[in-house]
């Protein structure tokens, strides 16, 4: 195994300053059976493209420790572990930049010697780890600087392992042009893998020819792609808050069961009600009855939830799991706001028949490349109108990369404190259960907490 490279490393800012960062490594990609990966340009294809001016997908992930860790040994298997990872993963040590000789396409760029950022630091403040993986509301600025920036030059992955007391965090940096969650949690997993000696996940395809274009969808998507102020229609607030809100699987069914008991009452077909769905639907009411609560009350006016599905298995022909890059596609469909706000099952019915149908929308409209060309400029429409994003998804199992030191106490993105989205993951405290990530000021986070609390009361007692 290549030992790890030691650099100056230039990064976007100066470290924020409740963090002492203790070393910066760049860590390559490690030989295997002698062969180290070659010089290589992976071009972005339309998926990929769509993200090339976002902000960075920044997770942290919370491990408490025992009291006689060898926190050393620990950061030491982390950074040795990291290059048999990069190797299968060598893209992700490489950099975003224009193709040479040409005026808008790109590409992800790696050559022998590319690496990854890797972090070391210490939490300044004598906070405990239990502190900082409550559910319950936290201050962003003592969570957001977990994550690593991206430096500059166009990398597309920076990791960073902060100590802190009776605890670890690992946090990550990746720019999403250069892949999707399903593939950059599914590096995170070799990553552990490499550290434990469990068996890895199958390694990554490499193969940007899978996504075919014969359409030209790519020069529809660079001509009309988002700028960065666009794509980055949230900003950051130093006032900001983080909280976690989780629906047990019980109370997923209930969901399930009162939507299926308001379309059975107003003699209409029940929606596909999945618990993506149920999860959803339940929370994008408790959003906009909140901010109904906090005086935005828009009427009839059209709001939108916009989230990801992945097209994958819906690629003709099929694109494997372990595909390298983006593929997928945003799923958005609008309800009237004051429809969407209304407490108890009319609420529910309305989010939940507006999300099924984005689902079957979206689904069809990957079989057809007319209706793809379309998706910027429903994206759009549903910025003009007012939305809300998804970020993350319960398959990509958070909760299981375990580094050897168990299992993640808390998962956080991180991220959605700049963009505004809902962080989705798997609960960690109750099987079949889905948690949710919300950032919002002190104002609209007291909001959300008692539209939630209520509706779960509410809902408890059908």
């Amino acid at each position: 195994m290549a030992p790890a490279q030691q650099v100056q490393v230039p990064v976007q800012a100066s470290p924020p300053a409740i963090l002492s960062v203790l070393e910066t490594t760049l860590v390559a990609p490690s030989p295997s059976a002698g062969a180290a990966p070659l010089e290589s340009s992976l071009p972005l294809t339309f998926f990929d493209v769509l993200w090339l001016n976002s902000p960075p997908v920044e997770r942290v992930f919370f491990y408490r420790l025992a009291a006689d860790a060898d926190v050393p040994a620990i950061l030491s298997n982390l950074r040795t572990s990291l290059p048999q990872a990069l190797h299968a993963y060598y893209p992700l040590a490489g950099r975003l930049r224009l193709t040479p000789g040409t005026a808008d396409r790109y590409e992800i760029y790696y050559q022998p010697g590319d690496g990854v950022t890797f972090t070391v630091a210490e939490y300044r403040d004598d906070v405990d780890i239990d502190e900082l993986v409550v559910d319950k509301p936290r201050e962003v600025c003592k969570i957001g600087p977990l994550a690593p920036p991206l430096p500059k030059g166009g990398p597309v992955l920076a990791l960073q392992a902060t100590v802190l007391h009776r605890g670890l965090t690992i946090g990550v940096a990746v720019h999403h042009a250069a892949c999707d969650g399903a593939i950059s949690t599914r590096f995170l997993h070799t990553w552990a893998a490499a550290g434990t000696g469990v068996v890895a996940p199958s390694p990554p395809v490499i193969d940007r020819t899978l996504i075919k274009d014969a359409t030209g969808l790519y020069d529809v998507f660079v001509k009309a792609m988002p700028s960065a102020d666009e794509m980055e229609h949230v900003k950051e607030l130093d006032d900001k808050l983080l909280a976690t809100f989780t629906l047990s699987k019980q109370d997923i069914q209930r969901v399930k069961d009162v939507v299926a008991s308001e379309a059975a009452r107003r003699g209409a077909p029940p929606p596909r009600c999945s618990s993506l769905v149920a999860t959803f639907g339940f929370m994008w009411s408790c959003y906009q009855r909140a901010r109904d609560d906090a005086g935005s009350n828009g009427g009839d006016r059209p709001t939108y939830l916009v989230f990801p599905v992945d097209h994958r298995a819906r690629m003709k022909p099929p694109v494997p799991d372990e595909y390298l890059g983006n593929c997928v596609g945003g799923a958005m469909h609008a309800a009237p706001m004051d429809q969407l706000a209304e407490a108890g099952a009319s609420g529910l019915f309305v989010a939940c028949t507006a999300l099924a149908a984005a689902i079957e929308e979206a689904v069809r409209g990957i079989r057809s490349p007319e209706t793809i060309a379309l998706w910027l400029d429903k994206f759009r429409e549903a910025a003009v109108a007012g939305m809300w994003t998804v970020a993350g998804s319960p398959r990509f199992r958070v909760y299981d990369v375990d580094f050897g030191f168990g299992r993640p106490a808390k998962v956080e993105i991180v991220s959605v404190a700049r963009t505004g989205a809902m962080a989705v993951a798997e609960s960690r405290s109750s099987s079949g259960g889905i948690e949710v990530g919300i950032s919002l000021p002190a104002a609209g986070m007291q909001s959300i907490q008692k539209c939630f609390q209520d509706a779960i009361d509410w809902l408890r007692h059908q």
